[in-house]
């Protein structure tokens, strides 16, 4: 019974997947927002990502740091334009599994455009529909979920393994001579 009752929720979660689409550029507020609500907009445009409803994706601390570290550009006073909220729409999915330096790499270059967000958004959405396809043909076709959650662990671990070693042969290129970064 439990079991079912698990496989119920997963397939509802796997259903509202299916349908995701972060925001388009175009989508994003036209006028500049403060901080709480740059958090909330953020949080609620997320919010399937969530492990749990108490748990946010980002606080202000976090978006402090990246300002700080050079991954989001200062805020024009203390308001956040589009190129912020792609900026940390692409950082929020990308930090669960890659590091900020190897997210520095990907985008370290300046602010992020409206063409690099598009190409962003595209491959979150497909990625995310695939694997929600996936999951709700697991749960209809009542198969073991701890195994379809060591499949997709498993998965996930092997790309994201690739794209670490792809951004850190990129960041050895981009590094000059002589300034060899410590691990």
């Amino acid at each position: 019974m439990e079991t079912e009752r698990a496989r119920e929720a997963i397939s509802h979660w796997a259903q509202e997947g299916e349908s995701f689409t972060p925001p388009a550029w175009e989508d994003f507020p036209t006028i500049p927002l403060y901080m709480d609500q740059v958090i909330l907009y953020l949080g609620e445009s997320l919010e399937l990502f969530q492990r749990e409803e108490s748990a946010s994706l980002l606080t202000s601390s976090m978006i402090n740091n990246y300002v700080k570290h050079g991954l989001l550009p200062h805020p024009e006073k203390k308001k956040y334009s589009r190129e912020h909220l792609g900026a940390l729409m692409a950082i929020c999915a990308l930090k669960q599994v890659l590091s900020m330096q190897d997210v520095d790499t990907l985008f370290g270059q300046g602010p992020l455009d409206r063409e690099t967000y598009a190409l962003f958004r595209e491959a979150h959405q497909r990625a995310v529909r695939e694997t929600c396809q996936a999951l709700e043909k697991t749960c209809r076709e009542k198969e073991d979920l701890k195994q379809a959650a060591l499949l997709l662990a498993v998965e996930a671990n092997a790309k994201r393994a690739a794209a670490e070693r792809i951004l850190c042969e990129l960041g050895r290129q981009e590094k000059p001579a002589g300034k060899e970064k410590r691990d």
